[in-house]
């Protein structure tokens, strides 16, 4: 099996923090979010798998050996692809037509999961959805009286259906929706101005093709920075034995340490509170603060901050005593010497 990535956008709703690393790529509870999202379909396909290829932007050299390590990690050979136009989902998976062959699971990288279920490999494909209580912003499915979907309908004005699309796709041939691909780019058929795949898969299923659902039990966004922070809260409280266990290498001076956290290499706190729901990156260093449901990143330094609900970088450093901020990488805040 293979694993299609389409990750090109850069995440303009979670600026700053995209600035400089593309949001797939931004760690939740020290692991990125696109590692996480590869491992836990493995998990769920019950198998190894083949190829991860991955469908980028201009993201340089150094973030695509980080995805090829990423793939690596599952036994697998990593491949990169390149989206140069936002020309829609459909037109993303073009992209990576040369490893569109065999079974495939095409997962977009700006979700996580969690689910107990086995794939359905009998069917054509699986279409992982979620229960939501506004359908009107998410792609839907209709099911009839055996549980095979009947229509996918995008963003519905009435209802039809609260089961969103999450994103997350299985294919048993690959072959089959690349014709279909081709057919809608070359006979210029867009929806909303952009080649997309929801038509692909109406197409399919309109010749036969059944598609079953994937249900997830939790289904956790990283769009922006509050729901980037609970989907890190979350994580942490899904793995909270094993975040149990903080490195040999962390130094933990008079401090608090509340479950879940999640404590990187090098980590320095002393006269501090930390927790519940935190991560600490890296080469972070936390001093007389208080911190709980908060991302922060690697190379950073805290400073009598008293923090919830907030996201800092990478290399920054914060001195003050606000409540709640979001600091992009390499940004100074420092209320102390006013």
């Amino acid at each position: 099996m293979k694993i299609i990535v389409p990750m090109a956008g850069r995440g303009s709703r979670l600026r700053p923090h995209t600035l400089t690393v593309p949001k797939p790529l931004i760690p939740i509870a020290g692991k990125p979010i696109v590692q996480r999202l590869v491992e836990d379909i493995a998990k769920v396909a019950g198998e190894n798998i083949e190829e991860v290829a991955f469908i980028i932007g201009d993201f340089g050299p150094e973030i695509e050996r980080s995805l090829i390590q990423i793939a690596e990690k599952l036994g697998a050979k990593g491949s990169i692809y390149y989206q140069n136009d936002p020309l829609g989902t459909a037109h993303a998976i073009k992209c990576a037509e040369q490893s569109m062959q065999g079974d495939i699971v095409i997962a977009f990288a700006d979700t996580l999961f969690r689910a107990d279920f086995q794939l359905d490999k009998n069917s054509d494909g699986v279409i992982w959805v979620k229960s939501v209580e506004d359908p009107s912003a998410f792609g839907v499915v209709k099911l009839d009286n055996y549980g095979f979907i009947t229509d996918f309908v995008e963003k519905p004005t009435t209802y039809v259906s609260d089961l969103a699309i999450i994103g997350i796709y299985y294919f048993n041939s690959a072959e089959k929706l690349m014709e279909e691909i081709n057919y809608i780019m070359d006979n210029d058929i867009k929806n909303g101005g952009e080649y997309q795949l929801t038509t692909a898969l109406e197409n399919l299923r309109s010749k036969g093709a059944k598609f079953t659902l994937g249900k997830v039990n939790d289904w956790m966004d990283c769009g922006n920075k509050n729901a980037t922070v609970e989907t890190n809260s979350k994580i942490l409280e899904y793995e909270r034995e094993e975040m149990k266990n903080h490195p040999a290498s962390a130094v933990i001076e008079n401090s608090l340490i509340i479950q879940p956290c999640f404590i990187g290499e090098n980590v320095k706190i002393s006269n501090s509170k930390v927790g519940p729901g935190v991560s600490l990156g890296n080469n972070t260093t936390v001093v007389n603060s208080n911190i709980e449901n908060s991302l922060i990143q690697e190379n950073t330094r805290i400073n009598h901050g008293n923090l919830s609900n907030s996201m800092i970088g990478n290399s920054a450093q914060y001195f003050g005593v606000a409540r709640e901020i979001s600091l992009g990488d390499y940004s100074v805040l420092d209320f102390l010497s006013k």
